[in-house]
């Protein structure tokens, strides 16, 4: 990351988002980059995502009914899978073809984003009280 006034804190907060290499909060930028150099506050945080994002190095990430996580830009097209357990954001790699057939009749379909929920292996299936994917139609369900 090359700026003008860039400090340490800016730095580790950079370097986490890269080396994590997945959406993370603002929470955990702030857990993780205090790791890498001590005096970075929630607030520094916020500073700096709203920096990078303005200078187009950083980009949010929105899951339906979340806070917004952060990434670097310039990754290829991928989309995010939620992990209703332990709530971690995780990339997926690819996309789903026929995307724009899905658009209403005379509709053009210029981008999109694709969210899957569900849990990570760490998290194991989900409970008994959930029901399976395949029954779920809503859009951006949240059960």
């Amino acid at each position: 990351m090359q700026h003008r006034r860039n400090t340490k804190q800016r730095q580790a907060i950079y370097d986490v988002l890269a080396e994590k290499g997945t959406p993370l909060s603002p929470r955990e930028i702030l857990d993780h980059a205090q790791s890498h150099v001590g005096g970075i506050g929630m607030a520094t945080v916020y500073r700096t995502l709203k920096m990078l994002t303005g200078e187009g190095l950083v980009q949010s990430v929105e899951i339906p009914g979340e806070a917004p996580r952060f990434e670097l830009t310039g990754k290829d097209h991928h989309h995010h899978f939620y992990c209703r357990g332990c709530e971690r954001v995780f990339e997926v790699e690819g996309c789903p073809t026929g995307l724009a057939a899905l658009a209403p009749a005379g509709f053009s379909v210029e981008a999109h984003e694709l969210v899957l929920f569900g849990r990570c292996p760490e998290c194991g299936p989900a409970g008994k009280s959930a029901k399976p994917a395949d029954s779920v139609h809503r859009c951006c369900s949240r059960e």
